[in-house]
């Protein structure tokens, strides 16, 4: 099936027909299984095809500018200019082309800061698809639905080639053997992650975290997040000890947040500081559980790594869970203090407290072929690309479950930060606290185009 579908695409010469293809693989979440007929298939799109075929057709225009965006080139807003009437605004014509608006939508997620064409697709889109559900046909209207839910950019892409498999399955144009393959593929990595989960529930019990009544137990969710982040089945390792790290991460945070007394949170920070766990006879039962597990765990990931790729990576994962501890130490000291932070006070400490470097750091370490020093260096910078993961997921965060977690008396997030300082309403807060998702979405966007031009994958 793999040499039918690779066959497909490299002999697939119509460029509208090949975009297509391509959507349809990585919707489907094939994509590894073709990387090289990818590329080349896009690369031929960007470097041979005249515009002829894409004269007035929103739909292979937005698609064309989606796709190549997301491998890394830098399509220029104006081609959508030829969309829009004497007067600077989109054809209201176009909303007759439900395909096509839809097309749009999904790329304008993939627009830079200062794109103003971009902005003005999105907030066309969004107006006019939202205005439509109830017009259009049952099958288009599942497919906007999904799509104004969450964009496909945003989208968890394992989750997403769930959905797809159901969609592409109805679609008149739909090949069987690719579709025969994304079935066989997903059903073997649900067997596979079935066998992992069930290894990593046992690890729970065994660690005593399961009796960590103050704390959240949310292993599966954390697997869920790590299959998210790397599915294929050679990552075994990775998820496997990503979902270790993160579910000692959010135990560790329930500590700082609802259960520690603020000498005991200086204590444990200081004991992680010298990763030294001496002096660990000075915490309670609990808290001491959950040092030695994240001592243990961390060991065992340096082991791992030394073993497999040669390189002691002790030092720089012990640093990371310093510099986390030490973020929560400042929340909790603003909690006791009845400190109220400024939002941007709030945001700069989040760039490590949301966890995102230690959780990047450990991704590099378990699926890098080579190590390199200057790598590590990049990542503890915390440099832009990381900076706008760790903000993201902050806000994202604080969007979901702010009130949850100020009702079990946790620090104040981003939205109450921004409310104090400016006096707005929770509403306008809340707003407000949306539009920086997606202008930090731009920067990202921004930051992965360079990152994919670059090569300077790490």
């Amino acid at each position: 099936m793999k040499d039918e579908v690779k066959r497909l695409i490299n002999e697939t010469t119509d460029p509208l027909a090949k975009l297509e293809l391509i959507d349809a693989v990585q919707r489907l979440d094939l994509k590894d299984h073709f990387e090289t007929e990818i590329k080349n298939g896009v690369d031929f799109v960007y470097k041979n095809s005249s515009d002829a075929w894409l004269f007035d057709d929103l739909y292979a225009t937005a698609l064309r500018f989606r796709l190549l965006r997301q491998h890394g080139y830098n399509v220029p807003q104006e081609v959508f200019a030829r969309f829009k009437d004497e007067t600077g605004n989109f054809r209201t014509q176009l909303c007759e082309d439900v395909k096509g608006l839809l097309s749009l939508y999904e790329a304008s997620f993939f627009g830079l800061e200062g794109e103003t064409i971009i902005d003005e697709a999105k907030a066309f889109t969004t107006t006019n698809l939202k205005n439509m559900e109830g017009e259009i046909s049952p099958s288009l209207a599942r497919k906007v639905g999904h799509a104004l839910h969450m964009p496909l950019h945003w989208r968890m892409t394992r989750v997403e080639a769930r959905w797809f498999i159901d969609t592409y399955e109805q679609e008149q144009d739909m090949n069987p053997t690719l579709l025969q393959l994304a079935k066989l593929d997903y059903n073997i990595m649900q067997s596979v992650h079935r066998k992992e989960v069930s290894k990593l529930a046992r690890w729970w019990v065994d660690m005593g975290l399961d009796k960590m009544n103050f704390a959240r137990d949310r292993l599966v969710e954390h697997y869920f997040w790590c299959c998210g982040m790397i599915f294929e089945p050679q990552f075994g390792s990775f998820r496997e000890m990503g979902t270790k790290v993160i579910s000692l991460i959010t135990t560790i945070d329930d500590i700082y947040d609802v259960y520690g007394t603020l000498e005991e949170l200086e204590v444990f920070t200081d004991l992680v500081d010298r990763w030294d766990i001496n002096g660990i006879d000075k915490l309670p039962r609990n808290i001491k559980t959950c040092l030695l597990g994240m001592y243990n765990t961390s060991n065992e990931i340096g082991y791992w790594t030394l073993k497999e790729k040669g390189f002691n990576i002790i030092p720089y994962l012990s640093k990371a869970w310093a510099d986390l501890c030490k973020a929560y130490l400042k929340e909790a000291r603003w909690y006791h203090g009845g400190h109220k932070p400024t939002l941007e006070e709030y945001l700069e400490n989040a760039v490590v407290s949301i966890s995102a470097p230690l959780v990047l750091l450990g991704c590099y370490f378990l699926t890098a072929e080579e190590i390199t020093e200057e790598t590590l260096h990049y990542i503890d910078k915390h440099p832009s690309i990381i900076r706008c993961c760790s903000t993201l997921i902050r806000l994202a965060n604080d969007l979901g479950t702010s009130s949850d977690e100020l009702a079990r008396g946790d620090n104040l997030k981003s939205i109450q930060c921004y409310m104090n300082e400016t006096g707005a309403s929770e509403e306008a807060a809340r707003e407000y606290i949306s539009s920086l998702v997606h202008k930090t979405w731009k920067t990202m966007n921004k930051r992965c185009l360079n990152v994919i031009h670059s090569q300077n994958h790490f």
